[in-house]
């Protein structure tokens, strides 16, 4: 039977992070190079959660010591690796040189310094709720569901949990704070999951615009009178 996510997180939980990673990127590390999907995990989670580098480190190796079997093939018991581009027979010799690039950077202390994200995983890892709310309420249904930009965000406020929703508004400023070029914020937006134009305003000055309207507090939270 297939593992339950219980047993699939205890096994494989940070090794599935690691290669979710990946996605829309070529999986050229080498010996001496990691790849920049991997220097993106690394970056994110050096300065997010850097006790599951050791995770990641053990289970990659793990894995390519013990790849599955044909019980387990044919029982489900097993993490599938998505398809990266590479050979089955180089797949064992890729997460060795993984699992190597993460105990060098924990042993000797090599952390990327903070960046812009890089890769499509980075802009979700970093941002999840802006994700949320980009994707759930921007996608391109969303002319055919509300009036305009604005009634898409008062859906949102009204729907979500405040505690959510701060934590929206606290990675709306923080994407601000990269101060991009406005090309930029179109392509970050992208990446995030909106799939529509904003207003006619610039990408940056409509995100500031959305966190602003998610302070205002709503009428049916906080303290009763």
């Amino acid at each position: 039977m297939p593992l339950s996510p219980l047993e699939h997180d205890r096994r494989y939980g940070e090794l599935d992070q690691v290669i979710r990673a990946y996605a829309g990127q070529p999986a050229d590390d080498t010996p001496d190079k990691p790849s920049d999907a991997l220097v993106a995990y690394l970056r994110h989670t050096w300065h997010s959660r850097p006790w599951a580098l050791a995770v990641a480190e053990r289970q990659l190796r793990e894995y390519a010591d013990n790849p599955p079997g044909r019980l387990r093939l044919r029982l489900g018991e097993f993490y599938a690796i998505p398809d990266v581009g590479l050979p089955e027979s180089d797949l064992q010799q890729w997460l060795y040189c993984l699992a190597d690039h993460i105990k060098h950077s924990v042993e000797e202390g090599e952390v990327p310094p903070p960046a812009t994200p890089a890769t499509h995983w980075e802009w979700h890892a970093r941002f999840p709720e802006l994700g949320q709310f980009l994707g759930g309420w921007f996608s391109q249904d969303m002319p055919d569901e509300f009036d305009d930009h604005d009634a898409a965000t008062d859906d949102y406020r009204a729907s979500t949990d405040p505690q959510l929703a701060a934590h929206l508004v606290g990675e709306l400023y923080e994407l601000l704070a990269l101060d991009l070029d406005e090309s930029d914020y179109a392509l970050a937006v992208a990446e995030l999951g909106m799939e529509v134009d904003p207003p006619p305003y610039s990408p940056s000055g409509w995100l500031a615009l959305v966190a602003d309207r998610l302070t205002v507090p709503r009428a049916d939270y906080g303290p009763s009178a």
